[in-house]
C-alpha cells in the first residue's frame, strides 16, 4: 500500500519527473510533476495496484481518459495524456496551485448564501459544458472542486468516475457510482445516472457549504443511501436558520428524489441561482478578526504596504547592539521551532501501519499513539476484508501531527452482484440486461434445446442468481433448437409401447390406423420417417398401426347352388353355416346373413338357407 510513495524523485514513462505527493486517495496517488518534453508542471494521478491490475478497469480507463481529454473548459481541470510505466497506470492533468473545496470548507464553513452560490456558478457552467458534450460527472463532491490560488474553480475527474463503475474495485453497483453522501435516489435503486445525478450531487454540496452538514448522515453507507431513496432533502434553514427562503427553494428543487422535478439542465440551475444571488445581501468586507470571505471579490494588499519608510536613518548606528538583537532574534526563533516541532503544536510521530486492520482495532492503536482515525471514505476490495482499513493519509511511516486526524479509506470487502434471469430473451435484450447488471459480454454458445426457440436465450454461464464480481464476462448460451435423435425400432410393438418408446428420446408419436393381412391388430407396422431416420427431438413421427386385415364384402349367393356359395365364401376367408330343409330338392340358396354388399371381418361366419 506504500510503494507508491516510493516514485517520488523517479522519472515515469521516460518523460515525467516526479517531484512531491500532494495527496493520497482510496484509488490513487496524486504527485506534483515536471513533464520534461514540454518543461511544465503537471498533476500525476497513479491508480493503486489493486486498480492497476485489473485489465477490465484499465481498458475502460484509458478509453475514458482519451475521452475527457477533449473537453476543454476553464472550470474544468484538463487531461494532458495517459499512459502505463511498469504496471503502474497514470493519468497526467492540469496542475491547479490551490485547494479543494473540501479544505476551504474546513477553515471557512459555513459559507454565507452569497458566498456559496458564488462557488456553484462555475461548477455549473463546467457540468453544463460536460453533458453538452455527452459526459455525466456521478461523483460532485467537494473533494473534487478545486479552488485555485487566484480564486479559479475547476471540476476535476470527468470521465474517471464513468471509468470505475465498471471497475471490479469500483465503489458501486452496476450499478451504484459515487460518493455515498452525494449519490441521487435513482443512482442508489437502479445504478442510473444523468445530467439530472450530477444536478442533484450539486444541490447536496451547495447544502454543504452553507450548513457545514450533508443533509443525510447515518452509520453506514446503506443507511445514508437508504435516506436518499426514501427522505426528501430538508431546506437548508432547518439546519441555518440564517438561510433566505429563496435559498431553501433552490436547494430543494435541486435535489427532488423525482429526477423529473429538478432542474433540466445545469444552465438552469445556474440561472435560477445566479438571480437568486443578485437578491440576496452582500456578505461584510473582509477584515482582520473576521470570519466572513466575500469569494466574489478579490482583495489585493497594496505593494507599497511592503516598502520600506524613506526616513533618514540615524547617522550613529549603535551595530553591537543591532547585532545582538539579531542574535537574540535567531536564537528566539530557533528555540520556538525546537518546541513547536518537540513539544508543541507541531509535534510529529510516525504513523503507525493499521493497513489491514479492522476498523476498531485501527481506532484503538492510533488512539494510543495520540491521532484520531476519521473515516473518509469506503471501497470495495477483493484483497483488504470488510470493515478494515485499505489506506490512510499520511501513509504509514510518515509524519503525522501528535492530536491530529487520519483519514482512512475502509473496505466494503470484495463487491459481488447477482446474475440476472434471461431465459427466453433475445440476445440482444439478454446482452443489454447483463449490461445494466454491470456485467461484461463473454462468449456466445450455441446449444441444442427442446423448449426454447432457436436463436433466443437458454441461460448462462455462470447461471442465473450467482453471485459474481462485477465486470464479470458472462456466457450467453443461445438454442439451436432441438437436439437430433434417431429414430428408434419399434415395429411390430404395441400402440402403447411405440409410443413410450419415441417419449424417452423427446419424439411425439402422431397414430395412423390401417388394415393388414401380416400385422396383427394394435401392433405398428410401419413409422415415417423410417427407422434410423436423424430427426430434432421434439419433432413428430407417424406411427402406422394395423387395424388387422381388410374388411370383406359379403357376395351375392341368393340362388347360387349350394356347393358353389359354399366355396365362394370360403375362397373369401369366410366361414358357412349351411340351414337346409328337411326336403331339399333345388339344392340352391334362397337366403342369406349377412344381407349381400355387408362387410364383415375375415373369417366372420356367412349363413345360408338352402332349398
Amino acid at each position: 500500500m506504500t510503494s507508491l510513495d516510493d516514485l517520488v524523485g523517479t522519472v515515469m514513462d521516460g518523460r515525467y519527473r516526479i517531484d512531491a505527493k500532494l495527496a493520497r486517495g482510496g484509488m490513487a496517488t496524486v504527485y506534483r510533476a515536471t513533464d520534461l518534453r514540454l518543461d511544465r508542471v503537471v498533476a500525476l494521478k497513479v491508480m493503486h495496484a489493486h486498480l492497476a491490475t485489473d485489465p477490465d478497469f484499465v481498458q475502460r480507463f484509458e478509453r475514458e481518459a482519451r475521452a475527457a481529454a477533449r473537453l476543454h473548459h476553464p472550470h474544468v481541470v484538463g487531461v494532458f495524456d495517459q499512459g502505463t510505466d511498469d504496471g503502474r497506470v497514470y493519468l497526467a492533468m492540469e496542475y491547479v496551485e490551490g485547494r479543494t473545496l473540501r479544505d476551504v470548507m474546513r477553515e471557512y464553513g459555513p459559507f454565507t448564501p452569497e458566498q456559496a452560490l458564488v462557488i456553484v456558478d462555475p461548477i455549473l457552467k463546467a457540468l453544463q459544458a460536460a453533458h453538452d458534450a455527452g459526459f455525466v460527472h456521478r461523483d460532485i463532491k467537494p473533494e473534487n472542486i478545486l479552488i485555485a490560488d487566484d480564486g479559479r474553480v475547476k471540476v476535476a475527474d470527468f470521465g474517471l468516475a464513468r471509468a470505475l463503475a465498471s471497475s471490479d474495485a469500483s465503489a458501486t453497483t452496476g450499478v451504484i457510482m459515487g460518493t455515498v453522501a452525494y449519490l441521487a435516489p435513482e443512482q442508489v435503486e437502479r445504478g442510473e445516472a444523468d445530467r439530472r445525478t450530477d444536478i442533484y450531487a450539486t444541490g447536496i454540496v451547495l447544502y454543504e457549504m452553507i450548513t457545514n452538514h450533508v443533509p443525510h448522515e447515518g452509520e453506514s453507507p446503506i443507511a445514508i443511501a437508504f435516506a436518499h431513496v426514501h427522505a426528501d432533502v430538508p431546506p437548508p434553514s432547518q439546519m441555518n436558520p440564517s438561510v433566505p427562503a429563496g435559498v431553501d427553494e433552490l436547494v430543494v428543487r435541486a435535489t427532488r428524489r423525482d429526477p423529473n422535478r429538478r432542474f433540466s439542465d445545469a444552465e438552469g440551475f445556474r440561472v435560477a441561482a445566479n438571480s437568486l444571488r443578485d437578491g440576496l445581501p452582500k456578505p461584510r468586507p473582509f477584515a482582520e478578526g473576521s470570519r466572513d470571505m466575500s469569494l466574489s471579490d478579490t482583495v489585493v494588499v497594496p505593494a507599497e504596504a511592503f516598502q520600506a519608510h524613506s526616513d533618514e536613518p540615524p547617522r550613529r548606528r549603535r551595530t553591537g547592539l543591532w547585532a545582538a538583537v539579531i542574535v537574540a532574534i535567531v536564537v528566539g526563533i530557533a528555540g520556538f521551532a525546537g518546541w513547536y516541532l518537540a513539544a508543541g503544536p507541531g509535534q510529529q510521530i510516525a504513523m503507525p501501519d493499521v493497513l489491514g486492520v479492522q476498523v476498531d482495532t485501527a481506532t484503538e492503536r492510533l488512539a494510543a499513539a495520540e491521532l484520531t482515525l476519521v473515516v473518509s471514505g469506503r471501497d470495495f476490495s477483493e484483497e483488504i476484508p470488510a470493515d478494515a482499513v485499505i489506506s490512510t493519509d499520511p501513509a504509514p511511516g510518515e509524519g503525522a501531527r501528535v492530536n491530529g486526524e487520519v483519514s482512512a479509506i475502509v473496505s466494503l470487502g470484495p463487491e459481488r452482484t447477482d446474475v440476472p434471469d434471461v431465459t427466453g430473451l433475445s440476445v440482444d435484450e439478454a446482452e443489454a440486461a447483463l449490461g445494466a447488471a454491470n456485467l461484461a459480454i463473454g462468449d456466445r454458445d450455441a446449444v441444442f434445446d427442446t423448449n426454447v426457440p432457436e436463436g433466443a436465450v437458454v441461460g448462462t454461464a455462470p447461471q442465473a442468481g450467482s453471485e459474481v464480481r462485477p465486470g464479470t464476462p458472462i456466457t450467453v448460451q443461445l438454442s439451436k433448437g432441438p437436439a437430433p435423435v434417431p429414430i428408434p425400432d419399434i415395429v411390430g410393438a404395441r400402440t402403447n409401447a411405440a409410443r413410450g418408446a419415441l417419449s424417452d428420446v423427446e419424439l411425439r408419436a402422431k397414430v395412423t390406423e390401417r388394415f393388414s393381412d401380416s400385422v396383427a391388430k394394435g401392433r405398428v407396422i410401419r413409422v415415417k420417417p423410417k427407422v434410423g431416420t436423424i430427426v430434432p427431438a421434439g419433432g413428430q413421427v407417424e406411427v402406422i398401426v394395423s387395424k388387422g386385415p381388410p374388411p370383406v364384402t359379403v357376395p351375392n349367393l341368393v340362388d347360387m347352388p349350394r356347393a358353389r356359395a359354399v366355396s365362394t365364401l370360403r375362397g373369401l376367408g369366410l366361414r358357412v353355416n349351411v340351414d337346409a330343409g328337411s326336403l331339399v330338392r333345388l339344392n340352391r340358396v334362397f337366403d342369406q346373413s349377412p344381407a349381400a354388399g355387408s362387410k364383415v371381418p375375415r373369417g366372420s361366419r356367412v349363413t345360408i338357407r338352402v332349398i
